[in-house]
């Protein structure tokens, strides 16, 4: 398959008909044009010049093929997976500048017929009565001619065909309007339509132009160390392994780790974090951010197209393509309407006439007028504008939504499943209390022993102790109790340091048995510290709390999520000791994961379910549930399992894009009440018989305009302030 991109679409309606004849040409079968991101896929069998004449017909055409200077291939062709990679690096290096100029002089053109034609209107309208009715008819039959000449056309050719799309509607009853001397009408439907088509095409554009600049923060190519010299090369020859120097300012060209230097880097463009991230030798970095101030060192990881940048800007494009259930309604129900709305403009012509003696040069205006009620274009675009938009804007804040599909759903959610650890909480254990029956040997100990493990608990417990300041000698004889704790000799004596199974060869006095049970109630975990006699104190530990966990959860039940749901494989106790401080409405503890999955399934019974994890040991609910979401900074899994992704290591997002994705659903029902209720008011203006050409044309433009402006609001993000100190 060869992928084109394809400028000057206007409608979706037209983008369908052209899909549907180019499949009609020879291998063209499997075909698909998008509207919403105006790329072609086609075979590469099929015969290029018939394509490009059939996408002439609607005055569209195929961007000039650019040789990528990445990887040398033609800009438009490759196959599969690796050419939707050259696609994104090569995407705004001159590819089709020189076509956005020819669009934009396009759209020049047009509008000064339009302009010219309205003069000509305007001259005929104040002519009309002090010249001879020839030279008036002459005016009005330039100014039509000047605004409505493509759409004759493509309108007589359809008509030999028996195609009736709106070009065809538009023919006939302008053809009409001439036929019973209605010149004026006539005149001014031409040119309301033209003014129509352009801001039509305007409006997906812009759209499409926002998704565009999200798309170009790829960088294009990097300085490559060989043998101790700088060389500039183009981006897709990145190896893993390979050493590149990035300067201030200058972009990280893939994934990889930094190998010396210190900055702070701006990762927006992956997470949607506006702050800087501090990093140093060892540190990871993503390709796409931008190194603010040191000269930084970077051992490659991943080839460009491997990376998260790229495997997002992928998933971002693929997103437009996918139809949401409400978008394949409308295009089967635009499918019916046009012929049905044609029945009705033929009762209209000739049922008042015959049965009620009206006036047929009247009603076959009213009918004519009723043909053009019957252009869909406003239903068909009153949902890709908005789904490009709200998929575009909730990527700029680094949530990656795979479709409009799941952007719909995200939009419908009413439960939240979260997984505990890792989501609502760090992951990590800290030391939240410490009992203390021997404060000089307590922490000292405790130190000599740990500092040696690499166990989460010992590390843990090291950062408490160095918080402390105490000083303490090494530890000797240091010896591993699986699963129990250590034992170790400290400045000559014995010492155990473990849970309290570990501890066996003390007898715990009761008043400390009671402090350990009242610890391990609050759902800690245990570490205690005992020399051969006695307990010296001990540790209780748990897993921090992610601190924008409570007003996240907040945040999701103001926005009208239902219910949020913890499930956990950890002890019921620390679930509910954790559900207790995030606040949410229900909790399940000890869970393993195919448990996890049944109680997602159990809970989509009720309504729709997204389940947030961190995509790792989360995969398996992530797909059961109607739409996966998972979070921490794209690792691999994530990106591929779920369905919606945050890219930042915390759920402080996810409340804005489920608000943006009820937006979107909220403006295209809207939107589609809109279009529906201005062509129904339009078609009762029939029955007391004041519908006329330009109401009717008013209701499809105003509809058409309406909604498009609507959708676009979309894209608008109030800037969050910033304090004046940073000024």
């Amino acid at each position: 398959m060869i992928e084109y991109r394809v400028k000057g679409l206007s409608c979706g309606n037209c983008a369908q008909e052209l899909e549907q004849e180019i499949r009609r040409l020879e291998h063209g079968e499997s075909a698909a044009l998008s509207f919403n991101s105006g790329k072609l896929t086609i075979d590469e069998r099929v015969s290029l010049d018939q394509v490009k004449r059939i996408l002439k017909s609607e005055r569209a055409y195929i961007e000039t093929p650019n040789i990528d200077s990445h990887t040398g291939h033609e800009h438009h062709a490759g196959s599969g997976h690796d050419h939707a990679h050259d696609h994104h690096h090569g995407h705004d290096h001159g590819h089709g500048h020189g076509h956005d100029h020819d669009h934009s002089q396009g759209n020049k053109k047009i509008i000064g017929y339009l302009a010219v034609s309205a003069v000509f209107y305007f001259a005929a309208i104040l002519t009309d009565g002090h010249a001879a009715g020839a030279a008036v008819i002459l005016l009005y039959l330039i100014a039509i001619a000047l605004s409505g000449y493509t759409t004759f056309f493509k309108g007589l050719k359809n008509l030999l065909k028996l195609k009736f799309n709106i070009d065809t509607l538009m023919t006939i009853a302008l053809a009409g309007a001439v036929a019973i001397g209605e010149w004026k009408e006539a005149t001014l439907v031409a040119i309301l339509f033209g003014i129509n088509e352009l801001l039509e095409g305007l409006g997906m554009e812009k759209a499409r132009r926002s998704m565009e600049t999200l798309l170009q923060v790829a960088p294009k190519e990097a300085a490559i160390l060989v043998d101790g010299i700088e060389k500039v090369v183009p981006i897709g020859t990145l190896a893993a392994g390979n050493i590149v120097v990035v300067k201030p300012g200058e972009k990280i060209p893939s994934d990889g780790t930094v190998v010396s230097g210190r900055s702070s880097v701006n990762e927006a463009a992956i997470t949607g974090e506006s702050l800087p991230v501090d990093k140093a030798e060892g540190e990871p970095v993503f390709g796409g951010s931008i190194n603010n101030e040191g000269l930084l060192r970077i051992r490659i990881d991943k080839a460009y197209q491997d990376s998260s940048l790229a495997k997002i800007l992928h998933l971002v494009e693929e997103a437009q393509e996918t139809k949401t259930p409400t978008e394949l309604f409308i295009n089967k129900f635009a499918r019916y309407y046009t012929p049905l709305i044609m029945i009705i403009a033929g009762l209209v012509i000739v049922v008042p006439p015959l049965l009620f003696g009206g006036d047929w040069s009247d009603w076959l205006y009213q009918g004519l007028a009723v043909l053009i009620v019957g252009c869909p274009c406003a239903l068909i675009l009153s949902s890709p504008i908005a789904i490009v938009a709200g998929i575009t804007r909730n990527a700029r804040n680094g949530i990656l939504v795979k479709g409009g599909v799941f952007l719909e759903q995200l939009g419908k959610l009413d439960t939240l499943a979260f997984d505990k650890t890792g989501t609502l909480t760090k992951g990590e254990p800290y030391v939240e209390e410490t009992i203390v029956y021997d404060e000089t040997r307590f922490l000292a100990v405790a130190g000599a022993i740990e500092k040696t493990s690499s166990h989460p608990l010992a590390k843990a417990i090291m950062k408490y102790v160095a918080a402390s300041n105490i000083g303490f000698d090494e530890a000797d004889h240091i010896e591993a109790v699986s699963g129990q704790g250590i034992v170790a000799g400290y400045q000559g004596n014995k010492y155990w340091l473990g849970n309290e199974s570990s501890m066996e060869h003390l007898s715990i006095p009761a008043d400390v048995k009671a402090v350990i049970e009242a610890l391990k109630e609050k759902g800690l975990t245990l570490v205690l510290v005992a020399s051969s006699t006695e307990v010296l104190g001990m540790f209780g530990l748990s897993d921090e709390i992610r601190e924008e966990s409570k007003s996240v959860i907040a945040a999701l039940h103001r926005n009208g999520i239902r219910q949020t749901v913890m499930l956990t494989g950890d002890h019921r106790k620390t679930a509910e000791k954790v559900a207790a401080a995030v606040g949410v409405t229900a909790y399940f503890g000890d869970l393993l994961p195919e448990d996890k999955v049944a109680k997602v399934k159990e809970l989509a019974k009720q309504g729709t379910v997204g389940m947030i994890g961190d995509g790792i040991n989360d995969a398996p609910a992530l797909a059961s549930a109607q739409i996966g979401i998972a979070m921490g900074k794209g690792t691999d899994s994530a990106i591929e399992t779920a369905d919606v992704v945050l890219m930042q290591d915390h759920l402080g997002k996810l409340p804005d894009a489920i608000r943006v994705a009820r937006r979107v659903n909220h403006v295209i029902r809207f939107n589609i009440c809109v279009a529906m209720g201005l062509k129904l008011l339009a078609l009762l203006l029939t029955i007391p018989g004041w519908l006329t050409l330009w109401v009717a044309i008013l209701s499809d433009m105003g509809a058409t305009i309406f909604v498009t402006l609507v959708s676009l609001t979309i894209l608008i993000q109030k800037k969050a302030k910033t304090s004046k100190a940073t000024h």
